[in-house]
């Protein structure tokens, strides 16, 4: 509490500031009251460089305008405003998607940040997934291609350049492109733009692969030591990672006398039996 240099309107006595009232010390008036934050909306920092004014939501790759744009939303009216705004609404789509290049664009958006988000992938991978997308329709590799296949070639592209486990097999569970729309679009990207991507981790297999076998950590663990031999040896060069993983852990399964079938692990790892029998093999040897 601080007092104030203005004298109290009804007993001049002397007036305090208590948090947002000013109060006077003799009568205890309430002479004026603000509940009104006036102080910034933001924080600065020493090192902070970010500009602090107010404008929108941030930008976005996700959106074939970056995220200006306005949308004219819903609500409850009926009758003649309704089609009004049916009608505004239309015109207003219209006119922000003036080109077939960027409908094109808006659709394989779309289709990215569906499946980024049924397939529980980061922001980051949205992102670059979109960007991806932008640069093969900058070098026309569109044309006579599937939308839907280049969509789902650029999150597993983003994916492998950002290290993260995801087969083309899972990706097609919920992607709208087929296996070859798929291979068609990802080697195209590949080929064109030389994405910097390299052999993924059978590592990073392990704990999803695990949950979904029903294991318990320790064998998770038990694989994981099985897998650095492997490495360390120069068993998984030229391997299938998906299928090096579940070799080990089905090899590790069966040192702790857990129920797990080479069918349930190859299946798991979208890998032939064979292929995880052969990598088995080596492990044993």
């Amino acid at each position: 509490m601080s007092e104030t240099t203005a004298a109290c309107p009804e007993c001049d006595g002397r007036l305090r500031a208590d948090g947002d009232e000013t109060v006077c010390g003799d009568c205890g008036l309430v002479v004026a009251e603000d509940r009104l934050d006036r102080g910034p909306e933001w924080r600065s920092f020493g090192d902070d460089d970010t500009d602090p004014r107010r404008t929108g939501a941030p930008l976005t790759r996700s959106r074939h305008d970056r995220g200006l744009s306005t949308e004219i939303g819903y609500t409850r009216v009926k009758g003649r405003k309704r089609r009004q705004w049916a009608r505004m609404r239309r015109q207003h789509t219209r006119a922000r998607i003036s080109t077939k290049r960027e409908r094109n664009q808006v659709y394989g958006f779309t289709e990215i940040r569906r499946l980024t988000s049924v397939q529980s992938l980061s922001d980051q991978v949205r992102d670059q997934a979109c960007s991806l997308f932008e640069a093969a329709q900058t070098e026309d590799l569109l044309r006579g291609r599937s939308l839907e296949g280049f969509a789902a070639a650029a999150v597993y592209a983003a994916c492998r350049v950002a290290g993260i486990a995801r087969t083309r097999a899972e990706l097609l569970v919920d992607a709208k492109a087929d296996a070859d729309e798929l291979r068609a679009a990802y080697d195209a990207l590949n080929r064109e733009l030389g994405l910097p991507v390299g052999p993924i981790d059978p590592a990073e297999y392990l704990p999803r692969y695990a949950s979904e076998l029903g294991l318990d950590p320790a064998v998770e663990r038990t694989a994981r030591a099985s897998l650095e031999a492997l490495r360390d040896d120069g068993s998984t060069n030229g391997r299938n990672p998906s299928g090096v993983a579940a070799a080990c852990l089905y090899a590790a399964a069966r040192d702790h006398g857990a129920s797990c079938t080479q069918a349930d692990a190859a299946e798991v790892a979208d890998v032939t039996p064979v292929t995880l029998r052969n990598t088995y093999t080596d492990l044993r040897d």
